[in-house]
């Protein structure tokens, strides 16, 4: 594909998770499962807060946009490689492939914000439950996503752009199932030490500083938890954390293992292990946490596809 004189790379190979033709059946039908679920499972999420009018709080609105992100993210991976499963040579162009970066990228830094955001929420809710709407006006709600999702694609876009100012001569065949950048960094044929240094500085200040947030919430948060007199209100407002830090905890521990480390101690094969987690489990984890551990959401639930919700009618109606 490449010539002398570094002729401009036109396609990539994605050499995916393994070249055995019976696993890359078998991982087909468990990603395809993984993938229609996450896509019920948040765009569920998004329909349920909203027709129910008493989910349309700051809570919810922030949870309703990590939904929408993790279908999202999750799409901008996996209808690619679900489609490479299913031939001998998975390829992508250049222009594809760094779109598909450029979209993982603002999703998945969008998605470290408003988890951040959500935290900042909930110490909000908690610290000061009577100015809770004062606090978190719409207003706020607004400009705290639209902040996130800025932040997100700024980041993105620099990543994007360094990486296709890169030559790319002879090498074509990337060791991963999506266009990631430390499996691209390794193909270049060019200097990739800006690269390097602009992906640990960005990703990991970025990361490092949403992380800081969420942590520094919680350490406020326990202290207002504390000062709750009755232990039935102590209970009640840790559990309206439990779910968001469970995805917290999940969503920071697989990217920071992942892209927060030197290149000298980078394994393909542990990246690509890790990069399933969180490009397609944990978009499909999300809704599930939100939905099993979140006494609302469930009571929600059973109002709409409950015994007298909208399945019933429909069923009724016909």
């Amino acid at each position: 594909i490449a010539e002398k004189n570094f002729t401009v790379v036109t396609e990539f190979i994605l050499l995916g998770l393994t070249d055995r033709a019976e696993l890359k059946l078998v991982l087909f039908v468990l990603f395809l499962v993984i993938y229609a679920i996450t896509l019920v499972g948040n765009l569920g999420m998004i329909f349920l807060i909203q027709i129910t009018p008493k989910l349309h709080t700051p809570m919810y609105i922030f949870l309703c946009c990590l939904s929408f992100v993790d279908a999202c993210y999750s799409s901008a991976i996996a209808p690619k490689m679900l489609l490479n499963l299913l031939v001998v040579k998975g390829t992508i162009s250049f222009s594809a492939c760094m779109v598909q970066h450029l979209c993982f990228g603002v999703f998945v830094t969008t998605e470290g914000f408003l988890l951040s955001v959500m935290a900042y929420d909930r110490y909000v809710a908690i610290a000061n439950p009577l100015l809770y709407s004062v606090a978190m006006s719409k207003r706020k709600c607004v400009g705290l996503i639209t902040g996130s999702w800025i932040c997100g694609t700024i980041n993105s876009l620099i990543h994007t752009i360094s990486l296709g100012r890169l030559s790319f001569c002879k090498l074509n065949a990337v060791s991963h199932f999506f266009c990631d950048i430390p499996s691209l960094l390794k193909l270049s044929c060019s200097d990739t030490s800006m690269n390097e240094l602009l992906l640990l500085t960005f990703s990991g200040v970025i990361a490092m500083a949403t992380f800081l947030i969420v942590i520094i919430s919680y350490v406020f948060i326990v202290f207002a938890i504390l000062r709750i007199r009755s232990a039935a209100g102590r209970r009640k407002a840790f559990s309206t954390c439990a779910s968001h830090l469970t995805a917290v905890t999940i969503f920071y521990g697989t990217l920071s293992f992942s892209y927060i480390q030197p290149s000298s101690r980078y394994s393909v094969e542990q990246e690509k292990v890790v990069s399933v987690f969180y490009t397609l489990v944990i978009p499909m984890l999300n809704p599930l946490i939100y939905s099993l551990r979140n006494k609302e959401v469930k009571d929600a639930m059973k109002r709409v596809f409950g015994k007298n919700g909208w399945i019933n009618k429909v069923s009724f109606s016909h």
